[in-house]
């Protein structure tokens, strides 16, 4: 016996997200926190529509618009206000979310915190600071400073680091980083508007070059304005409040009118961990990657991170799966998040530019490439190209829709309408226009009983729903059509495994996933953490 099925290395939302998944699948879990009390300033202040879906597989899904405030837009503009780069957002994304959720951090992480209260599997220390680390017969023990001087042990099967930038776990395991270089000191201003206001749109880039700005919503009556540290200014001087109070008064923001909840300044940093899994411990959010804010992932890659670490560890833990599964969690969230840190960075060396000669050059290229154009919507969730993903037998890579993350629509089952996550479930799913029992023996459908997989027929719109879900709005059919497919195999962060077309390709689609997750561990990936 173990003290804990997995050991967590941090509360931020990261962590506490990894702990409610596990917890919700039946596994107990500590979570092991150096702070002693919450941390109640903002860090992130927005998520996108994957992420909030991602965060309702928690169980707050309703509250979570108590909490955010959908943002209308995002826009780039020259210091003279024109438009560089317009993208619109709208309350109807394709997973079922608004675009882009502006949010108090403090107020998401209460409401993670009163969901891992509720749940009997979760247990977690404050004040316990990781000190050590050790691995043998395939349990590790995890030491901890308990504050007063004594030290506490705690035995589990795994541990995930979720211990943020300057992670003890990350450099226990000694992993090597992949460092861009690429780094500004920025100063943040956090406010509380005391009078309602409208910001349209409600995210802003200034690209000045005598003063790089940014503005972005915050959540429900706060707002964030942060403002490039300029060369031969020093951290002292921007780090006053008077210096806060006098770069916000252009935007009407003052004493009278807001109240300043924290001015500070920070350094982004632009890397990753190359290896995410050593033996029995694993990495995950700030202690795996960092990035610059300019596209918003930061939190957002955290929060895929542990949605596709959770079930992993699941089926693995419940030996459904091989411990190779888990080798595919760093095949896919790094190569994710090397895509998230490379676009921010070239984001980023968009907006930081200080020379007016260079920013007067980039704006003239800029405009004359987006003249006439209208906003754009964003861009659909990036696909997996790697990892546990059905392929055609002697196919290098995955087709289309394999990789995607698919869209949540509405459905009616049972005489109940509401979004597919909602309605028919979460975790694998197996989606069909076709009678399942009539592609799939009793060996399959049991294999996929095991894994706990939803198995759907899909009815088109108008149809009854006695015998399968009612694609209300006709998105799935859509979905299906446009890749000619009358199957889907859905993995439980979303992404879809697989899709097949007649009863032939939908056995094997299954016996695919099948084999993948009882792949043999290759000789020589793993080492031990001791």
């Amino acid at each position: 016996m173990t003290d804990a099925d997995v050991v967590i290395v941090g509360n931020g939302p990261i962590g506490a997200t990894l702990s409610v998944l596990l917890a919700q699948r039946g596994w107990r879990v500590t979570v092991l926190e150096r702070r002693p009390r919450p941390y109640r300033l903002p860090r992130a202040t927005s998520f996108d529509g994957e992420t909030a879906r991602l965060l309702a597989a928690t169980g707050i899904g309703p509250d979570l618009g108590r909490i955010t405030a959908p943002a209308n837009g995002y826009q780039w503009r020259t210091a003279a206000g024109e438009t560089l780069l317009d993208i619109a957002f709208t309350t109807d994304g394709p997973y079922g979310w608004p675009d882009a959720n502006t949010m108090h951090q403090p107020a998401l992480e209460e409401l993670i915190a009163a969901r891992a209260t509720s749940l009997p599997g979760i247990t977690v220390l404050r004040g316990h600071e990781v000190v050590g680390i050790t691995e043998s017969n395939q349990l590790v023990e995890v030491l901890a400073a308990d504050g007063e001087g004594g030290t506490r042990a705690l035995s589990a099967r795994w541990v995930v680091g979720c211990d943020g930038a300057n992670s003890f776990v990350r450099n226990h395991l000694d992993v090597s980083v992949t460092d861009l270089g690429f780094s500004y000191e920025w100063l943040l201003c956090d406010v509380e508007l005391r009078e309602p206001r409208e910001f349209v749109p409600t995210n802003v880039q200034i690209c000045d070059p005598a003063r790089p700005t940014t503005q972005v919503g915050s959540g429900p009556g706060r707002r964030r304005w942060e403002f490039m540290r300029l060369p031969g200014e020093s951290t002292a001087e921007l780090n006053k409040d008077e210096t806060a109070w006098r770069l916000l008064a252009p935007f009407g923001v003052n004493p009278d009118t807001a109240t300043l909840l924290r001015s500070t300044t920070y350094i982004f940093q632009a890397r990753w961990a190359e290896q995410w899994r050593v033996g029995h411990v694993l990495l995950a959010g700030d202690a795996a990657h960092l990035m610059p804010p300019f596209a918003g992932q930061g939190m957002c890659s955290g929060i895929r991170d542990v949605a596709n670490l959770a079930w992993k560890l699941d089926l693995t833990l419940r030996s459904l799966g091989g411990e190779s599964l888990l080798n595919s969690y760093t095949e896919e969230r790094r190569a994710q998040a090397k895509a998230a840190i490379l676009a921010s960075v070239q984001l980023g060396r968009v907006i930081c530019v200080t020379d007016p000669a260079a920013a007067a050059e980039r704006d003239a290229t800029v405009l004359a490439n987006r003249r006439g154009q209208p906003a754009t919507r964003p861009e659909p969730a990036k696909p997996l190209s790697v990892g546990l993903l059905h392929r055609r037998p002697g196919a290098d890579a995955a087709e289309a829709p394999a990789g995607a993350v698919v869209p949540q629509a509405r459905v009616t089952s049972g005489g109940v309408t509401g979004l597919f996550d909602d309605v028919v479930g979460r975790g694998f799913v197996l989606l069909t226009t076709e009678d399942p029992h009539a592609a799939l023996d009793e060996d399959r459908i049991s294999f996929l009983a095991d894994l706990g997989t939803h198995v759907v027929r899909l009815l088109p719109p108008g149809e009854s729903s006695g015998h399968g879900v009612v694609d209300v709005d006709g998105v799935y059919g859509r979905y299906l059509g446009q890749f000619r497919a009358s199957c889907l195999l859905v993995r439980p962060d979303y992404h879809v495994f697989g899709a097949a077309s007649g009863p032939e390709a939908t056995r094997d689609l299954v016996d695919d996933l099948r084999n993948q997750l009882r792949a043999p561990v290759p000789a020589g990936t793993l080492r031990p953490t001791g």
